[in-house]
């Protein structure tokens, strides 16, 4: 019913409408088209213009930081060397200040330069002051009862008069930035704390002092950054968007800096500690904070430079989070926060423009569609009477080819000439579908001999696969043939990624040496699979005239190999690895993968073939290439061997298995027999690529010294 009522329907559309309608939709489609390909490119370039941006500041604000990081502990190495050679005086406070006043004239940033002693803590150091930035010498002795003393600096940075007294003792020893470089017994940065001369958060970098034996420890020396201060005013001229802003936490989450005016304490006094970023006043900072935690679960987890997005309010944020480390300690992160509206307001105008332009673009088609509508319709109303008329099978029809379009002359011209040739072309029809007739049954005969052909060739090709297969499979060492093998545990496994591989292994035990040998013929196939079993058959008959010599032996099969590759006019080459053994030696020369040799306990080395020989088959004469080296096996020790197929294999997700993952599943299992290894390797890389068909031949031979 419902085709009969469609049907219906679009039997009574008329002509002029429709093209309106045509018309009219082609405009829409064309200007929405267009208004989405603009919205969706200015949506990527706002993207690349965001990420470029939160790159660009996350670097200033790394470089910021690291300038700002490192001048602490360059000025304790000059004032550590300085105290240790008897400098400054840190016990009386009779001399030094000068020494520590330049220093603080060429480092604006820097808030105060101190060292403290072991002996009973004394203290001597110039501080900053926080409301006037004026330098002050401060010291703190047995003199002073330990309380700290100020002093007004000239401009030779020598004392003038005194300003104050501490209202408590001050013990160096006691102080976190002391604590912090005994622990860490070198440079070290300490958490955030409260200064005790200003009052204000603060981190400071120390660096213990030893005498010029470098046995004794005499003091700490330290440099104090104030934080919120200097770092802050750098992040508030960023140009971040109009809106965006920039924060460093800590690994606890702890505000370090922020681009806003909030307050980075909380509490007063003793009481006072860091502003957690989760509890911030600023909404962009907490939900920021936040989302990094849900992501990640905690900070130490961020590792690397990322740039995500999240939303406050349904409104996407670009985010991008850095990791800050230094060699002394410091592990924070530096986040920066874009959002999208920052970037977006010209793109909504445009689109709003675009609208507007459809919306007279669709006036326009309108009336144009009217009007060539009744220009178009009277001449084709004709030509379809009169198709109407030859489909009744009265052909003798003849159109007016005399309208107002070059177009529709030229269709009435060609419509009468047609008139003219159907009624020919029908008498001759039915002759010509005789004729392809009988030539159709003709060549559908051809197709079934050709079939039945091609069915018997496939046939025997097939068989052929399946007895090199065999034969490929019969000449591996058998399970039995490896238990006999003494001194050894051996296990083994080949596994080709077609009929027939080109992947080649062999264990050969003669007169108390073992000759193992590995192999990889480029590509696989049928003739891949016939230059292995070349090659098995050349190693054997060498080791059965017990030829040792590592260089006439792989000098003699790769002429062997060479000649056979130039007889078969092929392009076929192999990588091969000899190991013999004997006494609990191992002599290896060759070139193919890395060897793995693992120790008892577990425990493996990478073994580089490269500089052992070369690839055999490519030229007649590679003596000069071959080299060897000796290994020795305790029990418990062996060696490891396989081809590409295994380390270079990808599972669905385009990850490769990797020469890292083989290490680790074989030192996991190494504890076991040979056969238990081989085993466990071959279950990882199975349940690793999944149902992903191999894409090269797999080989894996495992020894165990005894």
């Amino acid at each position: 019913m419902l085709n009969l009522f469609l049907k219906a329907k679009f039997a009574k559309l008329r002509l002029g409408p429709t093209l309106v309608s045509v018309f009219t939709l082609q405009v829409v489609a064309a200007v929405g088209v267009m208004g989405y390909v603009s919205f969706r490119g200015g949506q990527r370039a706002v993207n690349e213009l965001s990420s470029q941006l939160r790159t660009e500041l996350s670097a200033r604000i790394e470089r910021e930081l690291r300038t700002y990081f490192e001048v602490p502990h360059q000025l304790n190495r000059l004032n550590a060397a300085a105290f240790s050679r008897g400098e400054l005086d840190v016990v009386d406070a009779q001399y030094g200040e000068a020494h520590f006043y330049q220093q603080m004239k060429i480092a604006p940033n820097v808030a105060f330069v101190f060292c403290g002693s072991a002996q009973r803590g004394e203290f001597l150091g110039i501080v900053r002051s926080p409301e006037d930035r004026i330098l002050e010498l401060t010291f703190g002795n047995r003199a002073t009862s330990f309380f700290r003393e100020y002093y007004q600096l000239d401009v030779n940075g020598q004392r003038t008069y005194h300003i104050r007294r501490a209202d408590r003792p001050y013990d160096a020893r006691q102080r976190p930035w002391f604590a912090a470089a005994l622990a860490n017994d070198g440079p070290a940065w300490t958490d955030v704390y409260i200064a005790f001369s200003t009052g204000l958060p603060n981190i400071t970098a120390s660096l213990p002092v030893y005498d010029l034996s470098g046995r004794q420890l005499i003091g700490v020396c330290g440099t104090d950054v104030v934080l919120p201060e200097e770092f802050r005013t750098f992040l508030q001229e960023l140009d971040i968007g109009q809106t965006g802003q920039a924060f460093v936490i800590d690994h606890k989450g702890a505000l370090i800096a922020n681009s806003t005016d909030e307050p980075l304490m909380k509490g007063e006094g003793d009481t006072a500690e860091s502003l957690l970023a989760s509890e911030s006043q600023d909404e962009g900072v907490r939900q920021a904070t936040q989302y990094l935690l849900d992501q990640y679960g905690s900070f130490e987890q961020i590792n690397t430079a990322e740039q995500l997005e999240f939303y406050i309010q349904g409104q996407r944020q670009f985010l991008q989070v850095l990791p800050f480390r230094d060699d002394f300690g410091l592990d924070w992160l530096i986040v920066v926060t874009v959002p999208e509206a920052d970037f977006m307001a010209q793109i909504y105008a445009t689109t709003r423009n675009t609208a507007m332009l459809a919306l007279i673009s669709l006036a326009i088609a309108i009336t144009g569609g009217v009007l060539v509508t009744r220009w178009i319709i009277g001449p084709i109303l004709n030509l379809t009477t009169a198709s109407d008329a030859m489909a009744q099978g009265n052909l003798a029809q003849q159109v007016n080819a005399d309208s107002r379009f070059r177009e529709l002359d030229t269709l009435a011209r060609a419509f009468n000439s047609m008139a003219g040739q159907l009624k020919a072309f029908f008498a001759r029809l039915e002759e010509k579908v005789q004729e392809r007739t009988a030539e159709l049954a003709d060549a559908n005969q051809k197709i079934v001999t050709l079939n039945t052909k091609l069915k018997a060739e496939n046939l025997r090709m097939g068989a052929e696969l399946d007895v090199a297969r065999q034969i490929q499979q019969m000449i591996l060492p058998k399970t039995e043939e490896l238990r006999q093998v003494e001194g050894l545990d051996i296990a083994g496994f080949m596994e080709p990624a077609e009929e027939v591989g080109g992947d080649y292994y062999d264990v050969l035990q003669r007169d108390g040496v073992i000759t193992v040998s590995i192999g990889d013929v480029t590509g696989h196939g049928l003739e891949s699979g016939l230059l292995m079993l070349m090659t098995q058959t050349a190693v054997r008959t060498l080791q059965e005239v017990q030829e040792q010599n590592p260089v006439t032996f792989l000098d003699a099969l790769n002429r062997t190999i060479c000649h056979n590759v130039q007889r078969m006019n092929s392009e076929k080459n192999l990588t091969l690895v000899v190991l013999s053994h004997a006494q609990g030696q191992i002599r290896i020369s060759g070139q193919h993968e890395e060897i793995l040799l693992a120790r008892s306990d577990g425990t493996i080395e990478r073994i580089d073939t490269m500089d052992l020989g070369l690839p055999l088959g490519l030229d007649d004469d590679i003596t000069e290439f071959i080299d060897d080296i000796l290994i020795h096996l305790e029990p418990g020790d062996g060696v490891i061997l396989y081809t590409d197929g295994i380390p270079e294999a990808y599972n669905a997700i385009e990850e490769q298995y990797s020469l890292e993952r083989l290490c680790r599943v074989i030192s996991e299992h190494w504890s076991g027999s040979a056969e238990q290894v081989k085993q466990a390797v071959i279950t990882d890389f199975r349940d690793f690529i999944g149902a992903q068909k191999m894409a090269d031949d797999i080989t894996l031979v495992v020894l165990k010294q005894q």
